[in-house]
C-alpha cells in the first residue's frame, strides 16, 4: 500500500451540505473504504484547504480514480499527492552506487 496526502477544500455546494449536516463528511468518508482506500488520519484546517487526509491506497490509479470520483461531485476538490515515508525514501537513497565526485 502507498501513503498519500490530501488536502481538500469544500466547494460552495459541499460548504452548504456540511453545514446543514456536519456528519456528511462521514458519509464520504465511506466512500474511500468503498474503493479500497483506507483514511490513516483526518483532519479540519484553518487557512487556504479546509481538510487534510492522510490516505493509503493500493496504487496510484486508485489514488487518482478517488480523486476524479469525488471532485466530479462537485461537493469538494481534493488535491492528492504521493507521500514516501522517510526512512523508505533514505534506505532507497543508501542503496544508490555511490559517484566519484
Amino acid at each position: 500500500m502507498a501513503y498519500y496526502l490530501q488536502l481538500v477544500n469544500l466547494t460552495d455546494e459541499g460548504r452548504k451540505r456540511f453545514q446543514e449536516n456536519p456528519e456528511w463528511i462521514r458519509e464520504v468518508d465511506k466512500e474511500f473504504e468503498l474503493m479500497g482506500v483506507k483514511i490513516v488520519t483526518q483532519y479540519a484546517l484553518l487557512g487556504n484547504y479546509d481538510f487534510v487526509n492522510i490516505i493509503e491506497a493500493p496504487s496510484d490509479e486508485v489514488a487518482a480514480k478517488l480523486s476524479i470520483k469525488l471532485s466530479a461531485r462537485g461537493t469538494i476538490q481534493p488535491m492528492t499527492m504521493a507521500a514516501i515515508p522517510l526512512d523508505n525514501l533514505i534506505s532507497a537513497l543508501k542503496e544508490e552506487p555511490r559517484t566519484p565526485w
